[in-house]
């Protein structure tokens, strides 16, 4: 594991401490736990962007709900 250090505004390392008191965690692992939400919705986010661009540029097919649904033999 490697260190890096950073420097917070005081109310957010006010807020990471009153949370690791009250959760019973450390300031670090509620730091860790929220660095690696964040990443994943930026994540999801990058991925989100990057499909649609693939769709305009018409390089990707979307499907209609309908379609998907009768695909998975769940159609009425």
């Amino acid at each position: 594991m490697e260190t890096i250090s950073i420097q917070l505004p005081d109310d957010v390392v006010t807020r990471l401490r009153d949370l690791g008191q009250a959760t019973g965690q450390d300031a670090n692992s509620c730091l860790v736990a929220a660095i690696r939400e964040y990443l994943d919705d930026l994540e999801d986010l990058h991925d989100a962007q990057q499909r649609m661009i693939e769709i305009r540029a018409g390089r990707s097919k979307t499907y209609s709900l309908e379609e998907v649904e009768r695909s998975l033999g769940l159609a009425d």
